[in-house]
């Protein structure tokens, strides 16, 4: 419809540019050349040298075959090939998608597989498991790109590809990267485990990351320069897009193989960290730390948990220390966290327990994010914001995937009446706060990382002595949750505690094998169905073995 605000007024290069968080990048390297940009062990690096290197990245991958649109895969810990491969990767126009480093090779090579990888960057920790993942995929052609580092002491090996070094000296420093040709294509693929057994590839948009990476910033009030310390994996929904916030920012990457409470205080004291991110497992860890450790901390760190609702002792813990901590929501489909827990100065005047339950709540939406709500998913209508009535939590905006990859019916299904269905059921408090009551999908979170129900169970099926098979989230202290497997075993036959684990133990990772197992009848409907809520009724109670 032409109108005088259209006429005249089109779109241009010189008005309009896609939105992409490789930009932060370029003006962190022009604003701040000799800020430090990352930490690791003796190596200090500038944001100058960190540009040139990620550039050096694309020009090298483009050179070596690498085409707009092929899918890059990393298998990396948290060091400085992965936080350039966030720019150096999408520079080149090709898609990151960074592995899930606890999977077991079954699953690594599926998502080679699946998502058509045709390179792979592997840090030496890795190396047993992405042999055994690439023999069971048989890529041909494939690019493997081998990390060296310093720091990592242990029997890993190269696989055979050149060294990551050596591949950059192959590349440009003054390679002229172009931007997305559209702000919709894809700069990311992610895989989740969902419902069902087989992950599914979720697919970031360059609008999206950039959007939330500025939402990260405007959380936090995140001022300029941050010591952000790499506690958060950044194979985990791309560490949060933070590391596209702290660019942007022109912060500083502190890095971390290994994450513990030593390693994080130790870091913290030594750098000044200010700011980090961890699943409430790495939150633990420091508030059950010895004083020892503790000691000579400085007060004011921001700490951003997600993966399940901190509980009072830990908020008790964290205000002791001295940490501010912001409570977020959200899920790999939505780039991480997509929802806060924004808190205000009235709630300090509550005690402790009615401060944790207030910031145990999922939230409201995002800066950048459209919309959240609770809504009911028959009517597709808003459930009343009297903290009782039940719906599903769904988002919509720009913090939002393009969708699942190759996947169109998932996608559509997931979209359904143009709202993200996350299949998490809550409730909408008076005061347009969310708070979660139960997940409609049988997702477990141990740890900070999603376990799917089903999965463990198709390999308790596979053991000859089981006859039916049931897995529920379990409390526990430390992971948050964990997977209890409610065993039926057939007439006539015998079968131990260790056995069930040490048959899961050989077609799961670690993180998904059941940490306790029940052997009895399970409860089911006329129809057959297993009754999972009577089981999680059960599952902390006494019947439960620990193995």
């Amino acid at each position: 419809m032409s109108h005088i605000f259209v006429d005249g007024l089109e779109q241009n290069s010189a008005n309009y540019a896609s939105m992409t968080p490789l930009s932060f990048i370029e003006r962190a390297a022009q604003v701040y050349p000799q800020k430090l940009a990352i930490v690791h062990g003796n190596l200090r690096q500038d944001w100058q040298t960190t540009y040139q290197r990620c550039k050096q990245l694309a020009s090298a991958l483009l050179k070596s075959g690498i085409k707009r649109g092929d899918t890059v895969a990393v298998m990396l810990p948290n060091t400085p090939p992965m936080v350039e491969a966030h720019f150096g990767v999408p520079m080149s126009g090709a898609v990151l998608n960074a592995l899930n480093t606890r999977l077991d090779p079954e699953a690594i090579a599926f998502m080679l597989q699946h998502g058509e990888a045709k390179a792979i960057m592997i840090d030496p920790e890795f190396s047993h498991t992405m042999k055994k993942a690439l023999e069971i995929a048989q890529i041909k052609d494939i690019l493997i790109i081998d990390i060296h580092d310093a720091l990592y002491q242990g029997d890993g090996f190269s696989i055979g590809g050149i060294e990551y070094e050596a591949f950059l000296r192959l590349g440009d420093p003054d390679y002229s990267w172009e931007g997305p040709h559209d702000e919709w294509d894809a700069i990311c693929l992610n895989y989740t485990s969902g419902t069902t057994g087989n992950p599914k590839g979720v697919v970031y948009h360059h609008r999206g990351a950039m959007t939330n990476a500025i939402s990260n910033i405007l959380e936090w009030d995140m001022p300029k320069h941050p010591v952000y310390l790499w506690t958060l994996p950044m194979f985990h929904c791309n560490g949060w897009c933070f590391p596209w916030t702290v660019a942007a920012r022109a912060g500083v990457n502190v890095c971390l193989r290994k994450v513990d409470a030593a390693h994080i205080f130790e870091s913290i004291k030594a750098h000044g960290v200010t700011h980090y991110c961890a699943a409430p497992i790495v939150h633990g860890f420091l508030v059950n730390a010895s004083d020892e450790l503790k000691k000579g901390v400085p007060p004011g760190v921001k700490a951003m948990v997600a993966g399940a609702a901190p509980p009072a002792a830990m908020i008790e813990g964290m205000e002791k220390m001295g940490f501010d901590l912001t409570h977020v929501y959200g899920l790999t489909e939505t780039y991480g966290p997509a929802a806060v827990c924004v808190k205000h100065d009235a709630w300090q005047e509550n005690n402790i327990g009615d401060r944790a339950a207030l910031n145990a709540r999922q939230g409201v939406r995002y800066h950048l994010q459209h919309g959240m709500a609770v809504i009911d998913p028959e009517s597709m209508s808003p459930v009343l914001a009297d903290g009782q009535t039940i719906g599903e939590i769904m988002f919509r905006g720009n913090i939002m995937m393009k969708g699942y990859l190759k996947n169109r019916s998932a996608t559509q299904e997931a979209f359904a009446g143009g709202w993200f269905h996350t299949g998490d059921l809550a409730v909408m408090n008076p005061d347009g706060y969310i708070k979660i009551k139960d997940r409609s999908k049988d997702i477990i979170i141990s740890g900070g990382e999603n376990i799917s129900s089903i999965e463990v169970e198709d390999v308790l099926y596979r053991h000859p002595a089981v006859m039916a098979a049931a897995v529920v989230a379990r409390p526990d202290e430390k992971w948050g949750e964990t997977p209890c497997a409610f065993i039926e075993v057939k007439p006539g036959v015998n079968v131990s505690v260790e056995e069930i684990i040490a048959h899961c133990k050989l077609h799961l990772a670690g993180f998904k094998v059941p940490r306790a197992v029940v052997f009895a009848e399970l409860p089911k409907t006329s129809t057959g169905k297993i009754q999972k809520f009577e089981l999680r009724k059960r599952a902390g109670s006494a019947q439960a073995i620990d193995v």
